[in-house]
């Protein structure tokens, strides 16, 4: 049974960072590319940033571009996503994901989801 559970949301005021964690268990991890997606209400899925499964490829949404970091420890079957210099609007339900082969911007080409965990920015 494939597990993805993501961690280390919370509440935190404009301009400062977070770092969110998701460890997988019941799939060839190394094997597979990770994405992270985020959720605001109302709001649709969207792409925050991702990486290949030797983490020698990445990609980011624009709005994130220098203030995000993504990265993956495949020794412990974990993706991160360092999050710096948050804004409100970075405010929503973040979630990873994990498919095989390459990364993609699409949420609908990702085989596994965790839970997510929410990411509030106050202002």
């Amino acid at each position: 049974q494939v597990q993805l559970v993501e961690s280390g949301g919370g509440l935190v005021q404009t301009g400062g960072s977070l770092r969110l964690s998701c460890a997988s268990s019941g799939l060839p991890f190394s094997s597979y590319a990770m994405g992270w997606f985020r959720q605001a209400p109302g709001n649709e899925r969207e792409f925050v940033a991702a990486i290949s499964w030797s983490g020698d490829s990445t990609g980011y949404v624009d709005s994130v571009k220098g203030r995000f970091s993504i990265s993956r420890a495949n020794a412990k079957d974990t993706v991160y996503l360092q999050m710096n210099s948050l804004k409100p609007e970075d405010t929503a339900v973040y979630y990873c994901a994990a498919r095989t082969w390459s990364w993609n911007r699409s949420p609908g080409m990702y085989n596994y989801w965790g839970q997510g965990t929410q990411v509030t920015v106050s202002s």
